[in-house]
């Protein structure tokens, strides 16, 4: 059933939904959350405490702001469905802060007929080069944008937007029986630590499902396996004038060469689909002392023990031919979710009968990337992703589908139909 996307009250309220959400800066910063302060920004509570007043106007039950920002809350299940297992739907709220998340100016075009939409700061989104926006230009869907100056946040405001139709629809229509639904929206995700310090005490459900996907069909249950690494090279400072009499040993330079002997064809940008990658992210520090972090990404733990080889044999030679000292730390970030899903495989199989029942052809594929719901699998909740309808995450260049964000809210009604939810 299409309750959401082929329902103009619900249309329009979620679009004016998700314009209010992409207006609330809620950017975190990977700065802060790597010093250990958690959330990383306040501004995640501002936005927190106003997703919590939503919640409890729609008629949740137990909602509320854990001190770690995270917001919880319970839409108890229809008369005489008190004994259907629950579900939890997950979804972020924060920005990433790679673009300004700050004073964004969201613009709409409604109907949209495959002209090129030209923003401020010359950002240009033409069908074109984006076959996708070609394919919402070829329904006339409604397509939302940022204004050139920020990222539009659809990552992940537009699953928030997605799941709070869908509650209201839910609380709206009685006569739609229902599960109960739990639902959770974390604080920096984008950090990579948004379930540090999730509120498992509070959560009932034996699985959840993420709304933080891209184009619609999108259903992901793999994802990578994902490593950071910190190289530390140390050197010995001199006069410049006098380098090669007092003998420098130049850190600086040796950070360099390092990042010049990673293999560029294990670039994030020479690599897609299942193809492992190795990114620098970020070069600080001086002569005496440079540090380079990077990300290590793959779909096999064999792949990311080979990223580990290839890092630290570049290291290591880069610092023997200086004079200088190579330090490598490893940490894990989150694994692949496959194996745990795997081996729940009725948490897939409802929400393929739910994309069916929805009238959505389910494609599936591989997040290059990683999910709360990828952290959640791990700690013993089995939560597959589905799209939202945003398109070009991170990036000025970024926009989303209203049509494609009411599928979404589509879906999540259909998993918690009892009809779809057997045996989970």
């Amino acid at each position: 059933m299409n309750l959401i996307s082929k329902n103009d009250k619900y249309c329009e309220n979620l679009l004016r939904r998700f314009i209010k959400y992409a207006e609330t800066y809620s950017e975190s910063s990977g700065e802060n959350a790597d010093k250990g302060i958690f959330p990383s920004t306040p501004q995640q509570f501002e936005f927190a405490e106003a997703l919590k007043t939503e919640l409890s106007g729609l008629g949740l039950k137990d909602v509320q702001v854990t001190k770690d920002c995270y917001v919880y809350g319970f839409l108890p299940p229809s008369a005489g469905m008190e004994e259907e297992p629950t579900v939890c739907y997950l979804s972020h709220l924060d920005t990433v802060d790679e673009v300004s998340g700050k004073n964004v100016r969201p613009r709409v075009f409604r109907n949209y007929d495959g002209s090129e939409i030209v923003l401020e700061n010359g950002i240009r989104l033409s069908p074109e080069s984006d076959s996708f926006l070609a394919l919402a230009a070829e329904r006339r869907e409604t397509v939302i944008t940022a204004d050139g100056n920020t990222l539009l946040g659809a990552d992940d405001k537009a699953g928030i937007a997605a799941i709070m139709t869908a509650l209201e629809f839910l609380c709206g229509h009685p006569e739609f029986s229902h599960c109960g639904i739990e639902v959770i929206f974390s604080p920096d995700e984008e950090t990579g630590h948004g379930m540090d310090r999730v509120p498992l005490e509070l959560i009932k459900s034996r699985c959840a499902y993420t709304a933080d996907g891209g184009h619609e069909g999108e259903l992901e249950t793999e994802c990578f396996n994902a490593y950071s690494a910190s190289v530390k090279f140390t050197g010995r400072a001199a006069h410049t004038g006098y380098a090669r009499e007092n003998r420098m040993v130049n850190a600086v330079t040796m950070a360099g060469k390092f990042t010049a002997l990673l293999p560029h064809s294990m670039a994030p940008e020479t690599t897609d689909g299942y193809e492992p990658f190795i990114a620098p992210m970020e070069i600080s520090g001086g002569i005496e002392q440079s540090e380079v972090s990077l990300l290590l990404r793959a779909f096999t733990m064999e792949e990311i023990e080979k990223e580990k080889e290839i890092i630290t044999a570049a290291a290591a030679s880069v610092a023997l031919a200086a004079g200088g000292r190579a330090d490598t730390v490893f940490s894990r970030q989150y694994l692949n979710m496959k194996e745990r899903l795997d081996a729940r495989p009725e948490v897939k199989d409802r929400l393929l009968r739910a994309f069916r029942a929805a009238g959505v052809t389910p494609v599936e594929k591989p997040i290059r990337g990683g999910t709360d719901g990828s952290r959640l699998t791990e700690m013993g909740i089995p939560t597959p992703n589905i799209f939202t309808g945003a398109h070009n995450f991170h990036s000025r260049k970024e926009w989303a589908s209203l049509n494609q964000m009411a599928l979404c809210a589509d879906i999540l009604l259909e998993i918690s139909f009892p009809e779809n939810r057997k045996n989970v």
